[in-house]
C-alpha cells in the first residue's frame, strides 16, 4: 500500500518544483517596467528581482526598501497597492539600450516614479539604482 502513495507524492513535488519561477523575459522595456512595478506594488521580491539588473547595489537596494518600506507598510495600504492600476505617464527611449519609463499608480497617484530600464545581452531589465520619485 505504502508504495503505491509514494508514486503520486513524488510526482506532485517533482510538477511543483517544475512550477517556480515560471516568470517571462520582457520583450521591450516597457514590458520590463510594467512586470517590475507590479511585482513591487504586490510586494512579490522573488518576481521583481527576475526583472531586475542583477547587481550587487541593485539587489541591497530592492532588498533595503522591501525591509524598511514596503514590509512597514499596512496591511490596508498593501492591499491598495496590490489594488493598484499601473498609470504610465511616459515611456521615454533615451538610446537603444535606455529607456526611462515614467509612472505612477492608482492608489498614489500624486507620486510620480521614473525608473530606468536597460538593455543588457539582449534583455530588458531595470536598473533600480537610477530610480527616482517625487511628489507633486
Amino acid at each position: 500500500m505504502m508504495k503505491y502513495l509514494l508514486l503520486p507524492v513524488l510526482a506532485l513535488i517533482c510538477w511543483s518544483c517544475n512550477q517556480q519561477d515560471s516568470y517571462t523575459k520582457a520583450t521591450d522595456a516597457q514590458d520590463a517596467g510594467r512586470e517590475f512595478i507590479r511585482a513591487s506594488l504586490d510586494g512579490d521580491l522573488k518576481k521583481a528581482k527576475f526583472y531586475l539588473l542583477k547587481d550587487s547595489a541593485n539587489l541591497d537596494l530592492l532588498d533595503t526598501w522591501k525591509r524598511k518600506h514596503y514590509d512597514q507598510l499596512s496591511s490596508e495600504d498593501r492591499r491598495q497597492y496590490r489594488d493598484a492600476q499601473i498609470r504610465p505617464v511616459t515611456i521615454e527611449p533615451v538610446n537603444d539600450s535606455l529607456v526611462n519609463y515614467v509612472y505612477t499608480n492608482s492608489f498614489k497617484e500624486k507620486d510620480t516614479t521614473v525608473l530606468a530600464v536597460v538593455k543588457v545581452n539582449d534583455e530588458w531589465l531595470v536598473d533600480f539604482k537610477q530610480v527616482h520619485s517625487f511628489k507633486h
